[in-house]
Order: structure tokens, then sequence, then C-alpha cells
């Protein structure tokens, strides 16, 4: 471990680790946060390093190890996961358990705080949370579980996971702190694990030095269907999984057409790749597409296909380009655990039209415009309309002054980082 601080506020000669189950350039909400966060921390002097089981090795001034065995898709961890859910066979999950422990503790052994994003959570690779937990037990660094997700807030989660011992998901080690990106999803953990337990909520954040210059594969879009005519851009940025709603969008786009508005949607749109059965989604948003004739008002960009036969992959998109050319953000998710896209969009003061959902509210308080997922595409398309003629400002000055990455370091992370050394030094301080 690093030579522990003189002063109780000096926090910055940190060995900071930080895990999940990708890293970019594979696409996600997660990915992002982990890379915004590696870099703000390295811009503050601490020591970081990104252990991830997926993406690659970017260009950063940090070291970014890849090991497939900590990633969602690895065949070893599917196939323990198949014996232990199909032949109540553990032994597969104990040998993993046992092997990604020992790489972890050689690469994190100068670690002081390992920040863990959803692995403690998430039941996408179940030996790597179990060698998390014996991490813990050991005391050797403080870990953090930095909860963005759980299956068990659904109502349709895999019956195995009440079964042991997938139920280590369900709690919260009593060595590891705990984190989780808005109150919102607070309260949920709170139910999950027991009112007792102590969650520190650190939203998202946003970095507007890197986020305000198109890209060239953006302006060769925008020229390609001339995006920046006179077209109505309602702008969808997520995943294609059924709790993010892009049927509604595309119902919507189908409602301002019959209004008289030349409108076009723009979705991101890529394969979640922790979820491949997400390509099913896919396919049916492609058939409501031609079933309500508006296959050239919907652009889903990750999959879009250049007039030369040229693809744009999802890693290829600069998402912020759009929120820049676009009139107005839809958001019409059933479930969401933050919603990083209303701060994005709040800082190029785009206008934001989103469901009333609860993460949604807590961020965006009365200063977008919802709308009831019960309400018809028209009455949603009416009610675009009027918002996206205003310029509402409060939430932009909101985002600007509250949730700003630097402003997030030295109000939510500073405060973390010696909540949790504090009491790794104490624990060394009691006499054996």
């Amino acid at each position: 471990m690093s030579e522990r601080r003189k002063g109780k506020n000096e926090v910055r000669n940190l060995a900071i680790g930080l895990l999940h189950y990708s890293c970019l350039p594979v696409v996600g909400g997660v990915e992002e946060v982990l890379d915004q966060q590696s870099s703000l921390l390295d811009r503050y002097s601490y020591r970081v390093k990104v252990l991830a089981g997926a993406g690659r090795a970017l260009n950063r001034n940090y070291p970014i190890e890849i090991n497939p065995l900590l990633g969602s898709r690895n065949r070893h961890v599917l196939q323990a996961h198949r014996l232990l859910v199909e032949e109540n066979d553990p032994r597969g999950i104990e040998t993993l358990a046992s092997e990604i422990e020992g790489y972890l503790r050689e690469q994190l052994r100068h670690c002081d705080i390992v920040l863990a994003h959803n692995v403690l959570t998430m039941p996408y690779n179940l030996p790597l949370t179990c060698a998390l937990w014996k991490l813990a037990d050991s005391e050797s660094m403080g870990v953090v579980s930095w909860g963005h997700d759980s299956p068990y807030f659904y109502a349709n989660y895999p019956l195995h996971l009440d079964h042991s011992p997938w139920t280590v998901l369900k709690k919260l080690h009593p060595k590891i702190h705990c984190v989780t990106i808005s109150e919102n999803r607070r309260q949920q953990f709170l139910r999950l694990y027991g009112k007792s337990h102590r969650i520190h909520v650190v939203n998202n954040g946003i970095d507007p030095a890197t986020f305000l210059n198109l890209d060239a594969t953006t302006v060769r879009l925008v020229e390609e269907e001339g995006l920046l005519g006179e077209d109505f851009l309602i702008f969808h940025p997520c995943r294609l999984h059924p709790r993010k709603n892009v049927e509604l969008s595309i119902r919507v786009t189908r409602a301002l057409r019959d209004l008289g508005v030349p409108a076009r949607l723009l979705v991101t749109a890529a394969h979640d790749p922790h979820e491949p059965e997400t390509l099913d989604y896919y396919r049916k948003l492609l058939r409501l597409t031609r079933q309500l004739d508006v296959e050239k008002n919907v652009l889903i960009l990750g999959e879009y296909q250049f007039q030369n036969g040229d693809r744009i992959s999802a890693d290829q998109l600069t998402t912020r380009d759009f929120y820049l050319i676009s009139d107005v953000l839809f958001l019409p998710s059933h479930e969401e655990g933050f919603g990083l896209p209303l701060l994005e969009s709040a800082l190029t003061r785009l206008p934001i039209v989103c469901s009333k959902i609860a993460p949604f509210t807590e961020l965006a308080k009365e200063d977008v415009c919802y709308f009831d997922l019960q309400d018809t595409p028209a009455q949603i398309a009416t009610k675009m309309l009027s918002f996206a003629a205003g310029k509402p400002r409060r939430f932009f000055r909101r985002a600007k002054s509250r949730h700003l990455w630097d402003s997030i370091y030295r109000t939510r992370l500073v405060p973390l980082f010696q909540e949790v050394l504090e009491e790794q030094e104490a624990k060394v301080a009691v006499p054996s």
C-alpha cells in the first residue's frame, strides 16, 4: 500500500484501482463513467490503475489492465454459471473465484482503495463477486461497491438469483463501503440490503472541457442525411434494451409526421455486450419502423450504413455531436438508475422531454418536460413541440454548478476517500 498521508484532508497521494467488466472502447454508460472517473483522479495526481475484462488499453496516463476472466462473456465464467444453474455444481465458481482473487491481489497490491463498478451488484461474473468478498475479508485495502444497478430491482429477474451463492448479490459485505448514483437507487439498495446500512450517493458527472469541436464521422452522416436541414431532430441516446422504450420514440416520430412536422429520430442504439439477446429487440424495432412507414425517419446510428456501403460501429459515434445538432432530447425509459443524458443535454442547452420516473424527477426537478408513460404518442408529440419552442435554462445552471466532475470530486469523492481511509487506519491501529 502507499505511504499514508500526514494530514487528514490530503488524499491525493492515494493509489486507486477501478474495476468493471469492460472499459472503453466498449460502449456503455458504466464504461464512460469508469473512464471519466479514472481520468479525473489521474488529473488530481492519484496513482490510478484500471482493471477490466474487455476493452483496450487506450492512450491514457495510467495503466489499463485487461484480463478476460474479469469480463461478462468469458467462456470459463459462462460455463461455471451454467454448471451452477443447471447442475447445482459450484466447483467452477469456487475455482475461478480463487484464481481471480489471486490475480486481484497481485494487480491491486499497491492500492489503497478499489472502486468496483457494478461487479458486486450484478450477476454477470459471480466468481469475480466472490473474489472481491474474499479480498474485503483480508482488509488489505478499502473496497467500495459502486452500484449502478441490481437485477433485484426488477420484477422479472431470474429465479436462480434467489438461491445461494447468487444471493451474495443482495448482501452488503460488512467491510465494503457502498456507493450508488442517485437517491432513488439508494432507496432501492436500502430495501435490498436493509435500512441500517450506510450508502453514499455520488452522482454521475460530466466534464464540459471534454464534452463541448463535429467528428468526421458525424459530418459525413449529417451531409448524407441532410440532418442540418428543416427536419425536427429528436435525439434518443441509449442501448438497445426494452427498458429504454425505443418503441415509443418511433411512435412519437410517426405522430409528429401526422401533425405535419418532418421529424427525424436519432437513436445511438449499441447492442449491450453483456446481454446478447438485445439483437432480438433491434429486429423488433426495425419491424415497427416498417409497420409505421417511418424507415426513412428513424436512424439507428449504431447500425447505420452509408450510401457507399460503409457501416458505422457504435464506438465510432461521437454522442456529443448529436446533442449539438438536435432539437430535443427524448428519454421515454420505463426504468433508469440515474439519467446521465439529462446532464449532457443540460450543458448543451438542449430541451429535454422525458418520462416521469423517479430518477429523472430527482435529477431534473421541474426544469424539463415530463410526460406519463400512459400518454398517447400524439399527446407526447404535442407536448414536445410546445416545450422545444422555449429555452429552459435553470437545469443548465444547476448542472454546471453541481454535476461537473470537479465539483463532485471536491464535495463527494474526497470525503468518501477520507472515510474509507480512516476506517482502514482504525482497523490497523486495533491491537491484535
